[in-house]
């Protein structure tokens, strides 16, 4: 169960979110892409390697809430349109922000940090961000592009949210799966993301057999032969 506007949500996974998440927290990006690549033949499924986050040590993983804008000196309800957005959010999300080549204005700060984590959203994508010391300081993961001490407000502003968006090659799509850790983002469909996961959790098992036989002084050449790979 997950809440959205205070309300209960069933989850459209076999477990629930809160699970779903702890266990894709415990996986790496690298291994979720080689499932997508070789099981289900996506081969765009990572989101632009210009990504990274504020912190290495940053993980998330959640349900996508995409959000669209562009450059835009309008500001006739933005504000407006930018508070609805935020009372939107719901547990487990990740803020998704299709910016396109927007590479001057911060389009995250401090409060709308503190908004999101009121709201149980756990991460945020997006192109610029400022406010940076507070974000840190709340320990929000966030992938951006740059920092910036540019406001959006008047250079940028929203267009509208909770629909699909195009992030690089990768269409994602509101409630899409969303992870990232310090190799970049990724994101799943939603309807393959717990098939996914199993897959996922099978190759961290395997890997550990694979050092082993590593560690062991066994030839690649050999551990190929045993099922290994490199």
């Amino acid at each position: 169960m997950m809440k959205s506007n205070g309300i209960l949500v069933e989850s459209p996974f076999p477990i629930s979110v809160r699970e779903m998440k702890q266990r894709y927290l415990k996986l790496y990006s690298g291994a979720v892409n080689d499932v997508l690549r070789f099981k289900h033949n996506r081969h765009a499924s990572s989101l632009p390697a210009t990504f990274a986050p504020l912190r290495e040590e940053m993980k998330m993983a959640g349900l996508a809430f995409t959000v669209k804008g562009g450059p835009d000196i309008t500001t006739d309800g933005e504000m407006e349109m930018r508070a609805k957005m935020l009372e939107e959010l719901h547990e487990d999300s990740i803020v998704v922000w299709d910016c396109g080549s927007e590479t001057v204005t911060s389009q995250w700060g401090e409060v709308m940090t503190m908004a999101a984590i009121r709201a149980g959203c756990c991460g945020a994508v997006v192109n610029g961000i400022r406010d940076t010391q507070s974000i840190l300081e709340q320990k929000f993961p966030v992938f951006h592009k740059y920092k910036s001490n540019t406001g959006m407000l008047g250079r940028f502003r929203m267009y509208h949210y909770q629909k699909p968006v195009l992030m690089g090659e990768v269409i994602v799509k509101p409630g899409d799966w969303v992870f990232g850790d310090i190799d970049g983002v990724i994101s799943i469909p939603q309807e393959i993301a717990y098939e996914v996961l199993l897959a996922a959790e099978e190759i961290i098992e395997k890997e550990a057999d694979i050092r082993d036989m590593v560690e062991s002084g066994m030839s690649p050449t050999d551990v190929v032969k045993n099922g290994g790979y490199f």
